[in-house]
């Protein structure tokens, strides 16, 4: 059984490097998704602190891992890796519920959600 969200070696990996770099060690990581982006929804990543009423928490590779109730769905199943190249680095997502997205890559929609379309 997949969790909400899955998060690979390598992205673990980078997210400490980044919570050392940014002092926030005790902090979780609060994946999720909002309105906007090119085709309607798109995805956002932070540091947080607190877990909400209804949020799930997961743990990962030593990183928690926290996703709002409303989000879990949309999320599900999704794959969070990071991958480095000779133009640099970056994270990469792999949701399987998305059933479009943009040329730019950072937005996507899905079968049931199709979420509020902007210019790129």
């Amino acid at each position: 059984m997949s969790e909400i969200v899955n998060l690979t070696e390598a992205a673990a990996g980078q997210i400490k490097d980044m919570m050392q770099e940014h002092d926030e060690l005790d902090a979780m990581l609060r994946v999720g998704v909002k309105g906007g982006g090119c085709s309607g929804l798109s995805y956002g990543m932070g540091f947080e602190h607190d877990v909400q009423e209804g949020d799930t928490l997961l743990e990962q590779h030593g990183i928690k891992l926290v996703v709002a109730k409303n989000d879990a769905a949309i999320l599900n199943g999704t794959k969070i890796d990071y991958k480095q190249s000779m133009m640099g680095g970056g994270f990469t997502i792999d949701n399987p519920n998305a059933i479009a997205s943009c040329g730019c890559g950072s937005s996507f929609v899905t079968a049931n959600n199709k979420g509020t379309p902007e210019e790129c």
